[in-house]
Formats: C-alpha cells, sequence, structure tokens
C-alpha cells in the first residue's frame, strides 16, 4: 500500500514510475501519535513525510514555550522544510502531529537524483506559490478577511482545525478569533429571523 501511495504521488509530480519503485526499498510506512514529533526543533532533516492520514504542523517553541505555527500538512501532501533541508541548517521548527498520523518516510536525497528532479521542480514550485499566498494572506487583509479566506479557499482546514490552531496561523490570538466569529455569524442569524 504504501509502495503504490508513493509511487502515484511522485509521478504525478513528473518522475518515472519505475524511477520510483526502483526505491521503493528506502521508503518506511511510520506512524506518530499526538503531539508525537516527525522532527525535534534543532535537529538537521533527512527525511520528507507523505501523510496517508491525520495532520501534522510545522511550529516553533521559543525559550518562553510560546508556540509559533508555520503551517499545517494534511493527507496526501509531503512534508519538509525546504529551506533548512536546502541550507543543511538545523530546522528553526518542530514537525509534529497534531493527533494519529500515518505516514510513509521518504529519503530526501532521493529527491537529488536525476531521475527525480521533475519533483523536486515541482515542490519547489509549489511551495514558492503556497509562501506568496500566505505572504499576502497575512499583509493585504485584515484579521477577519484573513478567516473568511481560509472559509472559501480552505474549508477543509476549518472542519479539521481548532480555534487554537487556525488563529495561530493567521497570526491572531484565539480571543480575536472568537470575536470575529462571533461577528460573522451575528448579521447571518439577523438575516435568517428576517425570513421567518
Amino acid at each position: 500500500m504504501s509502495i503504490a501511495t508513493t509511487v502515484n504521488f511522485f509521478s504525478q509530480l513528473g518522475v518515472d514510475r519505475h524511477a520510483v519503485q526502483q526505491q521503493s526499498e528506502l521508503f518506511k510506512e511510520v506512524n506518530f501519535s499526538a503531539r508525537e514529533p516527525l522532527l525535534i526543533q534543532g535537529e538537521l532533516q533527512n527525511y520528507g513525510y507523505l501523510i496517508r492520514s491525520g495532520i501534522v504542523q510545522a511550529c516553533h517553541y521559543s525559550t518562553a514555550g510560546t508556540l509559533r505555527c508555520k503551517e499545517y500538512y494534511f493527507s496526501g501532501e509531503l512534508c519538509l522544510l525546504y529551506s533548512h533541508w536546502f541550507c543543511k541548517t538545523a530546522a528553526q521548527y518542530q514537525l509534529e502531529a497534531l493527533d494519529t498520523v500515518q505516514t510513509i518516510r521518504i529519503p530526501l536525497q532521493l529527491l537529488l537524483l536525476d531521475s527525480w528532479q521533475p519533483a523536486l521542480l515541482q515542490l519547489m514550485k509549489r511551495q514558492l506559490l503556497y509562501k506568496e499566498a500566505k505572504e499576502q494572506l497575512l499583509l493585504l487583509n485584515t484579521p477577519q478577511q484573513r478567516y473568511l479566506h481560509l472559509i472559501e479557499h480552505s474549508p477543509e482546514w476549518i472542519e479539521q482545525l481548532n480555534n487554537m490552531q487556525i488563529a495561530h496561523y493567521i497570526g491572531i490570538s484565539p480571543i480575536s478569533l472568537s470575536r470575529i466569529k462571533a461577528r460573522i455569524k451575528q448579521p447571518a442569524d439577523l438575516f435568517s429571523h428576517t425570513l421567518t
């Protein structure tokens, strides 16, 4: 099952199926329980994780214990910290399971093989577009607009993440998010009452 999933994932990114199958002995199914790290903050990253089920967060823990969330990864996504891997630097973020997570661990050295270059290029392109979109979301929108954007463009986030996780992602406090949700809900409730 893990081999087929991995072959399909990378072949969709342009890698020849046979080239992926040749490396299949290097793939390993690894499961994580809630809050268990896939990559500990401060370590070097050698593996990416193709998520089969569950949610992973990339978060930074400050020395004061403050949590800053950079990114969430869902089923069907490959999670890795691109810049730390490219630069071979210690991870400033921790990859951490939010709930029970089933993954396929993939050695990142495979992306350096000539036959895997199409996947590397596609993954870099996706990451660049994602980063640009997130930067635009945070810099050019109010907190309420950020939340509405998630509702419209990432409804699975709204369904699967709690208020604290959503608030961390859009750069506000959970209390501010609760106020935004109340403001959004109130006009809809008033409108529904006027129709009855």
